[in-house]
């Protein structure tokens, strides 16, 4: 995409992200209906349909010819990378949202034939939007965000996923113990942004093509690197344990997982 569509793009996309918190924060003062997904602890909200449909139908205003991946099924099926695909989470960290009414996001990330192209983060109760691209940069609230440092796993906090580290799958235990400590916050958004501030040198969890399409495209923007937890390249179409981390901290991570 040319860059000046790409910036048009980006500033029409915020605009919609702001509306949505608008209007998520709005329905948090409402009675909540919640459902179980696959379990007790995967739950789903009338927010999180209300705001998907809405993200979906802005998507669709903004680029009519795309096809939209979307967590609870609103937008199309997809099967392909080709052309413009917008992948979108409309509550990400809904146990957060229900249980604690904070730490939750909304992420939504435009590929363009496979290229990460435009990415958002919203961390809706800190009020803190990371938005932009390759071609455009990072920015956190309208703000240039400067890269990270390049730290390594032992000079840094580590975002830990629960279950991993509880089950030590991938010898998360190990990860953790060389790292100056865990960090769990039960949201990707949330934990991938602070990867993206330098809060965490890391990230290691199980995720679906949803919960890092937006953090892959603001991560890889500004030098961090994005892979599976085996260090090959990460499927856009696919789940599984994903790795968001500085070049450095990944080295180390790679030689113990």
């Amino acid at each position: 995409m040319q860059t000046n569509v790409v910036k048009q793009l980006n500033q029409a996309m915020q605009a919609v992200m702001k509306t949505a918190r608008v209007q998520v924060i709005a329905k948090m003062g409402t009675h909540l209906t919640v459902a179980e997904k696959t379990s007790r602890r995967d739950l789903v909200t009338n927010v999180d349909h209300s705001n998907e449909d809405f993200l979906v139908h802005q998507i669709r205003e903004l680029d009519p010819d795309a096809h939209i991946l979307a967590e609870e099924g609103t937008g199309d099926q997809v099967d392909t990378m080709a052309g413009h695909v917008w992948i979108v989470d409309p509550i990400d960290g809904t146990m957060n949202f229900v249980h604690q009414r904070n730490h939750f996001a909304m992420m939504v990330g435009l590929y363009v034939d496979g290229e990460p192209t435009l990415g958002y983060i919203y961390d809706v109760m800190a009020n803190k939007l990371y938005a932009g691209g390759p071609q455009i940069g990072v920015t956190l609230n309208n703000e240039p965000l400067v890269a990270p440092a390049n730290l390594d796993l032992s000079a840094g906090l580590f975002g830990a996923s629960a279950p991993l580290l509880i089950q030590n799958r991938f010898n998360m235990q190990t990860v953790v113990a060389q790292s100056l400590g865990p960090r769990i916050m039960g949201s990707a958004g949330i934990q991938i942004s602070q990867v993206l501030a330098g809060e965490l040198v890391g990230y290691l969890s199980y995720l679906r093509p949803w919960d890092f399409a937006a953090g892959r495209v603001l991560a890889e923007s500004l030098g961090l690197v994005v892979t599976r937890v085996d260090g090959t390249p990460v499927d856009m179409l696919s789940s599984g344990a994903v790795l968001i981390a500085t070049k450095r901290a990944q080295r180390s991570i790679l030689a113990i997982v």
